[in-house]
């Protein structure tokens, strides 16, 4: 049973997580995050939910998943020219609207704009994954993602994919013989923290079932791993998400299960 204070929406915790790790980002860590392109991914990501809210007829406009969309481009996306962060929050919300089955958007918003301009352009690339080993951060960033996942319940997901990442790092450095300092030095990476709690568990693109998320995890684990390892791709776990996010419908038709609806999630907590 949730606590009075819970917020019905988890839409409101992952504003909340996203926007202070943001801060963290800038007034801290100095991870290259700055104002103006953060500004200009979630003005166009607004923007952008906008000018498709009218266009589709939709009978209100909905803020909070482009903010969330441009709150994860200004962590995850670094760009030599600002107008790139623009077009990645349009990008990404053109991607909801147009991309879709059954009535689902196949691609996570973010990660879809985000492989889109790594493949398309020499102008972009991922936050650095080392955000440092500071305890605390550690301690805040799972904090924070411990109340996203609770309120969106998609906690699975997150845990097993980071319990397959994990130990295919593990396996591979008792393969090698390596010190298990380098793949603990792997795992900690806040943008891997990011990635687990806020994008391969997006509700509105993961699939509907247990098992079929778990299937889904372990294989983004895996094609991760290989794209990382065998050919060298440093944004690996992004085009790994992207690349099979589209076997999601056959998994909800495979093994068919209630879909997550923000509405109905919404009264649910309001209920607990």
């Amino acid at each position: 049973m949730l606590p009075r204070w819970w917020p019905a929406d988890a839409r409101h915790f992952q504003i909340a997580a996203l926007g202070a790790l943001l801060t963290v980002s800038m007034t801290i860590l100095d991870l290259g995050a700055h104002p103006l392109p953060s500004a200009l991914a979630i003005a166009s990501a607004l923007a952008t939910q906008a000018a498709c809210s009218r266009l589709w007829h939709l009978p209100r406009f909905d803020w909070r998943s482009p903010l969330i969309t441009g709150l994860s481009l200004s962590l995850l996306l670094r760009a030599d020219e600002p107008w790139l962060h623009a077009a990645a929050g349009a990008i990404a919300i053109l991607s909801k609207f147009v991309l879709r089955i059954d009535g689902k958007h196949v691609w996570n918003p973010a990660g879809f704009a985000i492989v889109l301009l790594l493949l398309g352009t020499d102008h972009a690339w991922i936050s650095p994954g080392q955000w440092g080993t500071s305890l605390w951060f550690a301690s805040f960033a799972a904090f924070l993602a411990i109340l996203v996942l609770q309120a969106s319940r998609r906690s699975d997901i997150a845990l097993f994919f980071l319990a397959s990442h994990a130990a295919l790092l593990l396996l591979r450095a008792a393969w090698l013989g390596d010190p298990w300092a380098i793949p603990v030095h792997q795992l900690e990476s806040g943008s891997l923290l990011i990635f687990a709690f806020f994008m391969i568990s997006d509700p509105k693109t993961s699939p509907d079932a247990r098992l079929a998320r778990f299937l889904f995890a372990l294989a983004v684990a895996l094609t991760a791993h290989w794209l990382a390892f065998f050919m060298q791709m440093r944004p690996a776990l992004y085009v790994a998400l992207i690349a099979l996010s589209p076997i999601n419908p056959i998994l909800d038709r495979v093994l068919p299960a209630a879909r997550f609806d923000w509405a109905i999630n919404k009264r649910q907590g309001a209920l607990q």
